[in-house]
């Protein structure tokens, strides 16, 4: 037995919308690893420094630059690869940016996973789907304990609401189309993502790095702030095993998931930063004097994952930290692709004992 989920994604051809981002960068990469034949369609990379671009990924896969709002070239695209898995990932990220762009934000968001969600019903060679959304789909209470799958969408911002709308339309297409066709689709709920090559606006972890190397002081906003933080390893895990299951036994498995940090990785904005500075040269930061429509406490409840799949989180925050910030004290002198191959091995060992991470799911 080796590292594949007991050889599942060998030789199959898989599906990454936003295979150029952060999340849908290193899902691709750990897909490659595994022997599966990936397809890509994404935007261009934002920053020359991203890991997908670091990594020199478009090497080891078939990468096309589109727009997923191109239902024509989607499907076209579709029909020549023929993908048996879909894992879509691309958004508009950020809360930030929703601010300034909403209408292009929800038409992203919203308009291009319907497309995906066409194609689904239309081909019968698509068998297992994973619909990316958010923890931030969730009608935020400001509660101390987590969020079930089964709490109520919300959305105080446009990204929050576009990801809220396509939890709604997801699941209406799972009722209506899916459920008949023995197709098993999946919306994903993970927390705040970190891991190394995010270069991305206003996240804490990429400014923190940026300001550090360019020896200037960062102003962070709402440092009480509580977030449900994690490496980006542990949710795509989460979204490995459930295409996985879903594939074979659709009915079961086709609904809501959340892949949620553990209760120790729930720490104050400031908190985190001060980990990064124990790792990475040169943070220094203030507490901006500034207002925004961000929560200031946010948790996802993974009972569900942990009872139905057998996963869990099993990184510590400090763990997560450290294993991005090397990523950042190492990409300028590193081959990216073997270094972040490595991570994904050696999660495998120091989380299971073993670098085979099928074999923890039977």
């Amino acid at each position: 037995m080796s590292n594949d989920f007991r050889g599942f994604y060998k030789g199959k051809t898989i599906l990454v919308t936003g295979h150029t981002g952060f999340k849908g960068s290193w899902l691709s990469l750990w897909l490659v690893t595994l022997g599966a034949k990936v397809v890509g369609i994404g935007l261009k990379p934002n920053h020359e420094k991203d890991n997908f671009v670091k990594t020199n990924l478009s090497r080891k896969m078939t990468s096309i630059e589109m727009d997923i709002k191109e239902k024509a070239s989607l499907e076209k695209i579709i029909e020549e690869h023929r993908p048996s898995i879909i894992f879509h990932l691309a958004a508009q990220p950020l809360v930030q940016e929703s601010i300034l762009t909403p209408y292009e934000t929800i038409e992203d968001n919203v308009m291009g996973t319907l497309n995906i969600l066409e194609c689904i019903k239309k081909y019968e060679f698509i068998k297992s789907s994973i619909i990316v959304t958010s923890d931030k789909t969730y009608e935020n209470k400001e509660q101390i304990w987590g969020y079930r799958e089964i709490d109520h969408m919300g959305g105080k911002d446009p990204y929050s609401a576009s990801k809220a709308a396509v939890e709604i339309l997801t699941h209406s297409y799972m009722e209506t189309f899916y459920s008949e066709q023995g197709t098993g689709v999946a919306t994903v709920r993970a927390g705040n993502v970190i891991g190394g090559g995010d270069w991305s606006k206003n996240r804490i972890i990429p400014d923190t790095v940026k300001f550090a190397l360019e020896n200037q002081r960062l102003q962070i906003r709402n440092p009480d702030s509580i977030r449900p933080w994690q490496h980006v390893l542990e949710p795509l895990s989460g979204y490995l095993l459930l295409a996985y299951k879903l594939f074979d036994d659709p009915s079961r498995y086709s609904s809501s998931w959340n892949f949620g940090p553990n209760k120790e990785s729930m720490v104050s904005v400031e908190k985190l930063v001060s980990l990064v500075s124990e790792r990475l040269k040169n943070v220094q930061y203030e507490v901006a004097d500034t207002k925004n429509s961000e929560t200031a406490f946010l948790n996802l409840d993974y009972s569900k994952s942990y009872f139905l799949l057998g996963w869990e989180p099993r990184l510590s925050i400090r763990q997560a930290v450290e294993m991005t910030i090397d990523w950042y004290n190492d990409y300028e002198e590193k081959d990216m692709y073997d270094f972040c191959s490595r991570q994904i091995l050696d999660y495998s060992e120091m989380i299971f004992g073993t670098a085979d991470i099928g074999a923890i799911y039977q």
